[in-house]
C-alpha cells in the first residue's frame, strides 16, 4: 500500500520541490550580485538611477513636479494591474477549492503525478498563498510610492535650509526603494506561482517551465556589458 502510494507521489515529491528550489536560488544568487556588484544587475543599475532622479526632481521641483506625479501614477498603475490579477486569480482559487464539483476528475488518467483530494488541495492552496503573499507585495508597494508621489513635491526641503528638515532625498528615495522592492518581490512571487498553475496538469510541466524561466529572468536581470574594442587597460596593454 505504501509502494503504491509512493509512485503517486514521487514525481510531485521530487519535481516540485526541485523547481522551487531553482527559482529560489537563483534570486538569492541575484539578490547577493545585487549587494555586491550593483551595476551587473538590472536591480541595481536602476536603484541608482532613481537615487539620481528623485535628487534631480527635488531640486528642481518648480518644473518637475508634473513630471514627477506622472512618472509615480504609471508606477501605481502598474502595480494595482499586478494586485488585481493577483486577487482575481486568489479569488478564482478560492472558488474551486471550495466548490464540490472535482475540475480535476476529467484529467486524472492523463496526466503525470498523484491525483488524490489531498493532492488537489495541497496543489490549489499552494498556488494561492503564494498569489496572496504577491497581491500583499503589490499592496504595500502602492502604499509606499503614493507616500513619494505627496513628499516628493513637499516644498519644505528648499524653503528654510538653515531648519531641521525631516523630508530629505535621501529619505524620499529611501521610500522609493522599498516601494520598488515590495514591487519586484510581488512580480518574482507572480512568476513563481505561473509554474504552479500547471501544477493542475502534473508536476513534470512545472519542472520543465521553472526550468526555461531561469534562463529566462537570468538574461533580463543582469547587465552584460562588452568592453570596447582597442581600449588600453590600466596596465598600457592592449586587451
Amino acid at each position: 500500500m505504501m509502494m503504491m502510494e509512493w509512485r503517486e507521489w514521487y514525481l510531485d515529491a521530487v519535481l516540485v520541490p526541485l523547481s522551487l528550489t531553482m527559482m529560489f536560488c537563483y534570486h538569492i544568487f541575484l539578490w547577493h550580485k545585487a549587494r555586491t556588484n550593483p551595476f551587473s544587475t538590472v536591480v541595481g543599475t536602476n536603484s541608482r538611477g532613481r537615487h539620481f532622479w528623485v535628487a534631480s526632481i527635488m531640486k528642481d521641483n518648480d518644473k518637475k513636479n508634473i513630471l514627477a506625479v506622472q512618472t509615480l501614477r504609471n508606477t501605481i498603475m502598474g502595480a494595482t494591474l499586478m494586485a488585481t490579477t493577483c486577487i482575481l486569480l486568489s479569488a478564482g482559487l478560492a472558488a474551486v477549492i471550495s466548490s464540490t464539483y472535482s475540475i480535476k476528475k476529467p484529467l486524472n488518467d492523463h496526466v503525470f503525478g498523484a491525483h488524490g483530494d489531498l493532492t488537489v488541495a495541497v496543489k490549489y492552496v499552494t498556488i494561492l498563498t503564494i498569489f496572496l503573499f504577491s497581491f500583499f507585495s503589490h499592496s504595500l508597494s502602492i502604499r509606499f510610492i503614493n507616500q513619494v508621489n505627496i513628499l516628493i513635491n513637499s516644498p519644505h526641503h528648499h524653503q528654510d535650509p538653515s531648519s531641521d528638515n525631516f523630508i530629505t532625498p535621501e529619505y524620499v528615495s529611501e521610500l522609493l526603494e522599498k516601494g520598488f522592492l515590495l514591487n519586484t518581490v510581488g512580480n518574482r512571487l507572480f512568476y513563481m506561482g505561473m509554474p504552479l498553475m500547471l501544477w493542475i496538469f502534473g508536476p513534470v510541466l512545472v519542472f520543465l517551465s521553472s526550468s526555461a524561466m531561469v534562463p529566462v529572468l537570468y538574461n533580463l536581470d543582469f547587465v552584460f556589458r562588452n568592453k570596447p574594442k582597442g581600449k588600453v587597460d590600466c596596465h598600457g596593454g592592449s586587451p
